[in-house]
Protein backbone atom coordinates (compact mmCIF):
# COMPACT_ATOMS: atom_id res chain seq x y z
CA UNK A 1 0.00 0.00 0.00
CA UNK A 2 2.85 2.37 0.90
CA UNK A 3 4.52 1.53 -2.42
CA UNK A 4 1.36 2.37 -4.35
CA UNK A 5 0.97 5.65 -2.43
CA UNK A 6 4.61 6.57 -3.09
CA UNK A 7 4.26 5.91 -6.82
CA UNK A 8 1.06 7.95 -6.94
CA UNK A 9 2.71 10.91 -5.21
CA UNK A 10 5.73 10.70 -7.49
CA UNK A 11 3.49 10.71 -10.55
CA UNK A 12 1.57 13.75 -9.30
CA UNK A 13 4.83 15.60 -8.61
CA UNK A 14 6.17 14.88 -12.10
CA UNK A 15 2.86 15.95 -13.63
CA UNK A 16 2.89 19.23 -11.70
CA UNK A 17 6.48 19.98 -12.73
CA UNK A 18 5.66 19.25 -16.37
CA UNK A 19 2.80 21.72 -16.31
CA UNK A 20 5.06 24.31 -14.67
CA UNK A 21 7.77 23.97 -17.33
CA UNK A 22 5.20 24.13 -20.13
CA UNK A 23 3.77 27.31 -18.67
CA UNK A 24 7.24 28.88 -18.42
CA UNK A 25 7.95 27.95 -22.02
CA UNK A 26 4.80 29.65 -23.22
CA UNK A 27 5.63 32.90 -21.40
CA UNK A 28 9.08 33.08 -22.95
CA UNK A 29 7.67 33.08 -26.46
CA UNK A 30 4.66 35.37 -26.19
CA UNK A 31 6.47 38.71 -25.61
CA UNK A 32 4.34 39.15 -22.51
CA UNK A 33 6.12 42.42 -21.65
CA UNK A 34 4.65 44.03 -24.76
CA UNK A 35 1.14 45.44 -24.94
CA UNK A 36 -1.33 43.59 -27.16
CA UNK A 37 -1.87 46.07 -29.98
CA UNK A 38 -5.00 44.93 -31.77
CA UNK A 39 -7.44 46.15 -29.09
CA UNK A 40 -5.81 49.52 -28.44
CA UNK A 41 -8.86 51.56 -29.40
CA UNK A 42 -11.22 49.74 -27.01
CA UNK A 43 -8.87 50.43 -24.10
CA UNK A 44 -8.40 54.08 -25.11
CA UNK A 45 -12.15 54.55 -25.44
CA UNK A 46 -12.58 53.03 -21.98
CA UNK A 47 -9.84 55.20 -20.43
CA UNK A 48 -10.96 58.30 -22.27
CA UNK A 49 -7.52 59.30 -23.56
CA UNK A 50 -4.46 58.31 -25.57
CA UNK A 51 -0.85 59.20 -24.72
CA UNK A 52 1.48 60.80 -27.26
CA UNK A 53 5.24 60.34 -26.88
CA UNK A 54 7.02 63.60 -27.70
CA UNK A 55 10.28 65.49 -27.44
CA UNK A 56 10.32 69.25 -26.96
CA UNK A 57 11.12 71.45 -29.96
CA UNK A 58 9.43 74.18 -31.94
CA UNK A 59 7.26 74.30 -33.92
CA UNK A 60 5.96 70.79 -33.17
CA UNK A 61 5.77 70.45 -29.35
CA UNK A 62 7.21 73.11 -27.07
CA UNK A 63 6.43 75.20 -24.00
CA UNK A 64 5.37 78.84 -24.34
CA UNK A 65 6.40 81.65 -21.98
CA UNK A 66 3.63 80.69 -19.58
CA UNK A 67 4.71 77.06 -19.44
CA UNK A 68 1.88 75.71 -21.60
CA UNK A 69 2.63 72.94 -24.07
CA UNK A 70 1.89 74.26 -27.56
CA UNK A 71 2.91 73.56 -31.15
CA UNK A 72 1.53 72.12 -34.36
CA UNK A 73 1.69 68.48 -33.27
CA UNK A 74 0.32 69.36 -29.82
CA UNK A 75 -2.75 71.07 -31.26
CA UNK A 76 -3.07 68.49 -34.04
CA UNK A 77 -3.15 65.61 -31.54
CA UNK A 78 -5.64 67.49 -29.37
CA UNK A 79 -7.90 68.06 -32.38
CA UNK A 80 -7.69 64.38 -33.39
CA UNK A 81 -8.61 63.34 -29.85
CA UNK A 82 -11.61 65.68 -29.86
CA UNK A 83 -12.70 64.26 -33.20
CA UNK A 84 -12.58 60.76 -31.68
CA UNK A 85 -14.32 61.77 -28.48
CA UNK A 86 -11.32 61.28 -26.16
CA UNK A 87 -8.49 63.36 -24.70
CA UNK A 88 -4.85 63.66 -25.81
CA UNK A 89 -2.16 63.43 -23.16
CA UNK A 90 1.53 64.03 -23.72
CA UNK A 91 4.61 62.31 -22.33
CA UNK A 92 8.13 63.65 -22.94
CA UNK A 93 10.36 60.70 -23.86
CA UNK A 94 13.98 60.03 -24.72
CA UNK A 95 13.89 59.68 -28.51
CA UNK A 96 16.27 56.70 -28.68
CA UNK A 97 13.82 54.82 -26.40
CA UNK A 98 10.71 55.60 -28.45
CA UNK A 99 9.96 52.01 -29.49
CA UNK A 100 10.49 50.71 -25.97
CA UNK A 101 8.09 53.34 -24.64
CA UNK A 102 5.52 52.45 -27.30
CA UNK A 103 5.62 48.68 -26.93
CA UNK A 104 5.64 48.79 -23.14
CA UNK A 105 2.37 50.73 -23.17
CA UNK A 106 3.86 53.85 -21.58
CA UNK A 107 2.67 55.74 -24.67
CA UNK A 108 0.12 54.91 -27.37
CA UNK A 109 1.57 56.92 -30.24
CA UNK A 110 4.89 58.40 -31.35
CA UNK A 111 3.71 61.86 -32.36
CA UNK A 112 6.55 64.33 -32.67
CA UNK A 113 7.72 65.17 -36.13
CA UNK A 114 8.25 61.45 -36.68
CA UNK A 115 9.57 60.87 -40.18
CA UNK A 116 8.55 57.92 -42.26
CA UNK A 117 11.77 56.34 -43.48
CA UNK A 118 14.86 54.65 -42.11
CA UNK A 119 16.46 54.41 -38.70
CA UNK A 120 20.11 55.48 -38.46
CA UNK A 121 21.13 51.81 -38.88
CA UNK A 122 19.30 51.57 -42.20
CA UNK A 123 16.31 49.55 -40.90
CA UNK A 124 12.94 50.81 -42.12
CA UNK A 125 10.81 52.30 -39.36
CA UNK A 126 7.89 50.31 -40.75
CA UNK A 127 9.55 47.31 -39.07
CA UNK A 128 8.85 48.91 -35.69
CA UNK A 129 5.54 50.78 -36.06
CA UNK A 130 2.43 51.11 -38.15
CA UNK A 131 2.31 54.58 -39.68
CA UNK A 132 -0.75 56.74 -40.19
CA UNK A 133 -1.22 58.95 -43.23
CA UNK A 134 1.55 61.50 -43.59
CA UNK A 135 0.61 65.10 -42.82
CA UNK A 136 3.70 67.33 -43.29
CA UNK A 137 6.71 67.39 -45.58
CA UNK A 138 10.16 67.72 -44.04
CA UNK A 139 13.85 67.09 -44.70
CA UNK A 140 16.99 66.81 -42.64
CA UNK A 141 18.96 70.02 -42.43
CA UNK A 142 22.66 70.85 -42.01
CA UNK A 143 23.42 73.42 -39.28
CA UNK A 144 26.80 75.09 -38.78
CA UNK A 145 28.16 78.19 -37.08
CA UNK A 146 27.16 81.21 -39.19
CA UNK A 147 30.79 82.29 -39.55
CA UNK A 148 31.72 78.92 -41.11
CA UNK A 149 29.20 78.89 -43.97
CA UNK A 150 31.81 79.72 -46.62
CA UNK A 151 34.29 77.19 -45.21
CA UNK A 152 31.85 74.27 -44.93
CA UNK A 153 30.41 74.68 -48.38
CA UNK A 154 30.28 71.09 -49.67
CA UNK A 155 29.85 67.49 -48.63
CA UNK A 156 33.58 66.98 -49.17
CA UNK A 157 34.36 69.76 -46.68
CA UNK A 158 32.36 67.93 -43.99
CA UNK A 159 34.10 64.57 -44.33
CA UNK A 160 36.02 63.61 -41.21
CA UNK A 161 34.61 66.45 -39.10
CA UNK A 162 32.71 66.12 -35.81
CA UNK A 163 28.93 66.09 -35.95
CA UNK A 164 26.02 65.96 -33.52
CA UNK A 165 22.46 64.68 -33.94
CA UNK A 166 19.54 63.26 -32.02
CA UNK A 167 20.05 59.57 -31.29
CA UNK A 168 17.78 57.26 -33.29
CA UNK A 169 16.83 60.04 -35.71
CA UNK A 170 17.08 60.34 -39.46
CA UNK A 171 19.58 63.10 -38.78
CA UNK A 172 21.96 60.62 -37.15
CA UNK A 173 22.03 58.56 -40.34
CA UNK A 174 22.73 61.65 -42.48
CA UNK A 175 25.46 62.78 -40.07
CA UNK A 176 27.13 59.34 -40.23
CA UNK A 177 27.11 59.50 -44.02
CA UNK A 178 28.52 63.03 -44.19
CA UNK A 179 31.28 62.38 -41.63
CA UNK A 180 32.23 59.08 -43.19
CA UNK A 181 32.84 57.66 -39.71
CA UNK A 182 30.10 57.08 -37.15
CA UNK A 183 32.70 57.47 -34.39
CA UNK A 184 32.78 61.16 -35.28
CA UNK A 185 29.06 61.53 -34.56
CA UNK A 186 27.86 62.23 -31.02
CA UNK A 187 24.18 61.68 -30.30
CA UNK A 188 21.84 63.21 -27.74
CA UNK A 189 18.30 62.45 -26.59
CA UNK A 190 16.91 65.60 -28.23
CA UNK A 191 17.67 67.83 -31.20
CA UNK A 192 17.80 70.86 -28.89
CA UNK A 193 20.70 69.32 -26.95
CA UNK A 194 22.51 68.60 -30.21
CA UNK A 195 22.19 72.27 -31.18
CA UNK A 196 23.49 73.39 -27.79
CA UNK A 197 26.55 71.18 -28.27
CA UNK A 198 27.18 72.72 -31.69
CA UNK A 199 26.75 76.23 -30.30
CA UNK A 200 29.30 75.47 -27.57
CA UNK A 201 31.91 74.75 -30.25
CA UNK A 202 32.25 71.04 -29.39
CA UNK A 203 31.20 69.98 -32.91
CA UNK A 204 31.52 71.22 -36.48
CA UNK A 205 27.95 70.66 -37.63
CA UNK A 206 24.58 69.28 -36.61
CA UNK A 207 21.86 67.53 -38.59
CA UNK A 208 18.28 68.23 -37.45
CA UNK A 209 14.76 68.49 -38.87
CA UNK A 210 14.22 71.42 -41.24
CA UNK A 211 11.01 72.38 -39.48
CA UNK A 212 12.86 72.82 -36.21
CA UNK A 213 15.71 74.66 -37.93
CA UNK A 214 13.31 77.21 -39.44
CA UNK A 215 11.79 77.93 -36.04
CA UNK A 216 14.88 77.96 -33.79
CA UNK A 217 18.16 78.47 -35.65
CA UNK A 218 19.44 82.05 -35.68
CA UNK A 219 17.40 83.21 -32.68
CA UNK A 220 17.58 82.98 -28.88
CA UNK A 221 20.26 80.57 -27.70
CA UNK A 222 21.14 79.75 -31.30
CA UNK A 223 21.86 83.21 -32.76
CA UNK A 224 25.36 82.10 -33.78
CA UNK A 225 24.04 79.20 -35.87
CA UNK A 226 22.73 79.12 -39.43
CA UNK A 227 21.10 76.73 -41.87
CA UNK A 228 23.81 75.57 -44.26
CA UNK A 229 22.39 74.88 -47.72
CA UNK A 230 25.59 73.27 -48.99
CA UNK A 231 24.04 69.83 -48.45
CA UNK A 232 20.31 69.16 -48.85
CA UNK A 233 19.25 65.59 -48.01
CA UNK A 234 16.19 64.04 -49.66
CA UNK A 235 12.72 65.16 -48.63
CA UNK A 236 10.82 63.23 -45.96
CA UNK A 237 7.31 63.22 -44.54
CA UNK A 238 5.96 63.28 -41.00
CA UNK A 239 3.51 60.60 -39.88
CA UNK A 240 2.29 59.19 -36.56
CA UNK A 241 3.59 55.87 -35.28
CA UNK A 242 1.29 53.33 -33.61
CA UNK A 243 2.03 49.83 -32.30
CA UNK A 244 2.28 47.14 -34.98
CA UNK A 245 -1.14 45.69 -35.67
CA UNK A 246 -2.95 48.39 -33.71
CA UNK A 247 -6.52 49.28 -34.61
CA UNK A 248 -5.73 52.82 -33.44
CA UNK A 249 -4.00 53.56 -36.76
CA UNK A 250 -7.27 53.43 -38.70
CA UNK A 251 -9.05 55.61 -36.12
CA UNK A 252 -6.33 58.27 -36.35
CA UNK A 253 -6.49 58.17 -40.15
CA UNK A 254 -10.25 58.78 -40.07
CA UNK A 255 -9.72 61.82 -37.87
CA UNK A 256 -6.88 63.18 -40.05
CA UNK A 257 -9.12 63.12 -43.13
CA UNK A 258 -11.99 64.75 -41.23
CA UNK A 259 -9.75 67.54 -39.92
CA UNK A 260 -8.31 68.13 -43.38
CA UNK A 261 -11.77 68.35 -44.94
CA UNK A 262 -13.00 70.73 -42.24
CA UNK A 263 -10.05 73.07 -42.75
CA UNK A 264 -8.72 72.60 -39.22
CA UNK A 265 -5.36 71.21 -40.39
CA UNK A 266 -4.88 74.14 -42.77
CA UNK A 267 -5.71 76.52 -39.93
CA UNK A 268 -3.06 74.96 -37.68
CA UNK A 269 -0.49 74.92 -40.48
CA UNK A 270 -1.03 78.64 -41.09
CA UNK A 271 -0.74 79.37 -37.36
CA UNK A 272 2.68 77.69 -37.16
CA UNK A 273 4.04 78.76 -40.54
CA UNK A 274 3.75 75.31 -42.15
CA UNK A 275 1.21 75.97 -44.91
CA UNK A 276 3.61 75.19 -47.75
CA UNK A 277 4.56 71.86 -46.16
CA UNK A 278 1.07 70.56 -45.39
CA UNK A 279 0.00 67.29 -47.03
CA UNK A 280 -3.52 67.66 -48.39
CA UNK A 281 -4.19 64.36 -50.17
CA UNK A 282 -4.55 61.07 -48.30
CA UNK A 283 -5.14 57.48 -49.27
CA UNK A 284 -2.31 55.34 -47.99
CA UNK A 285 -0.05 55.29 -44.96
CA UNK A 286 2.77 57.83 -44.98
CA UNK A 287 2.26 58.83 -48.58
Amino acid sequence: MKRILSLTLAFLLMFTLAIGFTSCGDNSDDNSDDVAATGDWAQIEKDGYFVCGITVYAPMNYFDEEGNLVGFDTEFATAVAEELGVEAKFQVISWPNKYLELNSGAIDLIWNGFTYGMESDGVSRTEYVDFTYSYLENRQCLITKADRLEELNSAEALAGLKAVAEGGSSGEGVANELCGDENNVTTFDSQAKALMELSSGAADFAVIDYQMAKAMVGVGDYTDLAINEAVQPEAEVYAIGARKGSDLTAKINEAIVALSESGKLAELAEKYGLTNDLVTEFGSEAE
